[in-house]
């Protein structure tokens, strides 16, 4: 250990964080300058393994700033490593710069967008399970955790996960520097509080009583390398929030503060002498450009899914019986992994729900139950995307609007999910309201680059399972409970940003209306379809299956043809299918669930919410 070299670093890395975020004007000088001796002593005293000319090495350590705040501390040390010159430092949260506020993927050594806390701990699982499927020796994950955010819920969903998976390459830092955005943080500086709260949720903790002595820090992260520990480890560090600078050091009221010009003059001249030419060296990672030891990656080999549309039948049975969309979406589970040594899948506890467990009897190494915890679910999701898997995580559709903020930052980490909510709507029947996912289209919806996908019938379900595995993005699936007929052939073909036109049988009488349905209120409107038949009224009914995006210029012109259009779906009226065929300037009649649900038969609250084939030809006929 170079304890000379360490100080020298520390002093840039403080200089660095004061002056950019006083050219800056904004950021949070005082939460970066307390885990300064923390990071440093990782990034160059030999623990932390990095490529920095290949930042995608599946082999590297990875770092995650969960408390995304101290930002100008994670790109100092990259100055400070020599791969962010004196210049792009200076252009801290400037409009366009790759340094925003809080990390972003657009930051080349950022691997996930953070700042939303509570959330960073969850994705360093993910990579940490991922890399334990790779590599029988696997990098290590390293999480910088602020003691503030260690109130929120998500973080001790994430220690007992880590704990049961027994994740020893997982090393979290806590930066107990007492103070949080508004007065002190619930524990304090009361190290023994998290230390005896991580050993009961079955860590490791190693306790730092000075979180700036270099060679306490120095032992402590030895202590964490220790691979023969075979559990999760936690630093639990006493720091100072503004170290460094006398006159804010554990002074409250400087949270999200930097320094006007005079007071960074007088912070500066109390630094002392700066080596404004000093970097330090980053250890490269042990297994260097080697392919991981475990399970290979498919994507390095040039080896993707691909949906099948060649007629093959699926080996689950016949396709001609009703069978649940949730089921197919199953068994296309089932054929993934067979093809695809990338695809992992989480559950929330209910596999035997979601059919899932099909998935876990034939690849049970890359299954992980993740129990009734969303939030984390969704987030080490998104870690086992960052190192090259395919997550398919999956759960009610009701209880993934409670990971909502994980999906939310997901889209800033230019992540790779794909959502599957089953259980949608009022159809589920008797569970009554609390299990009906009402809200879920809405929420997708509002994702910027999110791909809603409805499936209506076991082969389209297992074709868009199939169509969206080798896609990037966050792609959400919506599956019902009901089992449905078969409605396409297997040689159908499917693509996102398509639909299906149904028209009627009968062709010499003037057609009266154009009707829009998805999933369940599809098979609704097909029954509509042929009542109406009999009174000589034709319809066209479309399958929106690509609820997002829409195939607007087909929509648009059938649209155009018809004085009367109906759209009905299984789910609130506001930000779900109605609200996407609004946005296409149509006018229409809107079937919704519009009352508050209750327990019933599926066949009884579809008709109480006048979503069912009968309101339908009713509201065909009132035309």
């Amino acid at each position: 250990m170079d304890v000379n070299n360490l100080e020298k670093l520390c002093k840039l890395i403080r200089y660095d964080i004061l002056t950019s975020t006083t050219e800056a004007g904004s950021g949070h000088p005082t939460s970066s300058l307390s885990a300064v001796e923390l990071m440093t002593t990782l990034f160059f005293g030999g623990f932390y393994h990095f490529d920095l000319k290949n930042p995608k090495n599946l082999s590297n350590d990875r770092v995650i700033f969960s408390k995304g705040h101290a930002s100008p501390l994670l790109y100092s040390l990259y100055h400070a490593a020599g791969v962010v010159d004196t210049k792009k430092l200076m252009t801290l949260r400037k409009f366009q710069s790759e340094l925003e506020g809080h990390p972003t993927p657009r930051f080349t050594y950022a691997d996930v967008a953070t700042g939303s806390l509570g959330q960073g701990l969850s994705v360093g699982i993910g990579m940490a399970l991922g890399l334990k499927l790779r590599f029988k020796n696997p990098p290590k994950i390293w999480v910088l955790l602020g003691d503030s955010e260690m109130a929120e819920g998500q973080v001790w969903e994430a220690m007992e996960i880590a704990s049961h998976y027994k994740l020893n390459n997982l090393i979290a830092f806590v930066d107990v520097n007492r103070l949080g955005q508004y007065g002190q943080t619930l524990a304090g500086w009361d190290l023994q509080y998290y230390a005896k709260k991580a050993e009961a949720f079955g860590w490791e903790a190693i306790v730092i009583e000075d979180g700036h002595d270099l060679k306490q820090v120095y032992s402590a992260l030895e202590k964490a390398s220790d691979q023969t520990i075979k559990k999760p480890k936690m630093i639990v560090a006493k720091t100072v929030k503004g170290k460094g600078v006398s006159f804010i050091e554990n002074k409250d009221g400087w949270h999200g503060k930097p320094l006007d010009k005079e007071e960074l003059a007088k912070a500066l001249k109390e630094l002392g002498q700066i080596d404004l030419s000093i970097r330090g060296k980053i250890a490269t990672p042990e297994l260097a450009g080697v392919e991981g030891l475990g399970i290979p990656t498919a994507r390095s080999r040039g080896v993707l899914f691909e949906a099948s549309t060649d007629g093959k039948k699926p080996d689950t049975g016949p396709v001609d019986k009703p069978i649940a969309t949730r089921e197919a979406y199953g068994d296309a589970l089932v054929e993934l992994g067979e093809k695809n040594p990338d695809i992992v899948v989480l559950d929330g506890e209910i596999a035997n729900s979601t059919y899932q467990n099909k998935f876990a009897k034939k690849f049970p190494e890359r299954f992980f139950q993740m129990f009734i915890a969303e939030q984390n679910m969704v987030s080490v999701a998104l870690g086992f995307s960052k190192v090259s898997f395919i997550p398919f995580v999956s759960t009610f559709a009701a209880f993934l609007t409670r990971s909502f903020d994980q999906i939310r930052m997901a889209q800033y980490s230019q992540a790779d999910l794909k959502i599957v909510g089953s259980h949608a709507g009022v159809s589920i029947g008797q569970d009554g309201p609390s299990q009906m996912g009402l809200e879920d289209i809405a929420m997708m919806r509002s994702i910027l680059k999110s791909t809603i996908l409805y499936p209506a019938d076991g082969v389209s379900s297992r074709k868009l399972t199939e169509l969206i595995s080798d896609k990037q993005g966050i792609f959400y699936l919506r599956t019902a409970r009901l089992k449905t007929p078969i409605i396409y052939d297997e040689t159908e073909r499917f693509k996102i940003g398509g639909l299906k036109i149904h028209e009627s049988k009968i062709l010499n009488h003037k057609s009266k209306a154009l009707i829009i349905a998805s999933g369940i209120t599809l098979h609704e409107a097909l029954k509509a379809q042929k009542e109406l038949e009999k009174e000589k009224i034709q319809t066209v009914v479309i399958d929106l299956y690509s609820v997002k995006p829409l195939d607007a210029e087909t929509i648009k012109e059938l649209a155009s043809k018809y004085a009367h259009i109906i759209v009905v779906e299984d789910h609130y009226p506001d930000g779900g299918i109605g609200d996407a065929i609004a946005s296409l300037g149509i006018k229409f009649k809107h079937l919704a669930v519009s009352k508050l649900p209750f327990s019933g038969s599926p066949e009884e609250l579809l008709h109480y919410e006048e979503i069912d084939s009968e309101a339908i030809v009713k509201a065909v006929q009132s035309f």
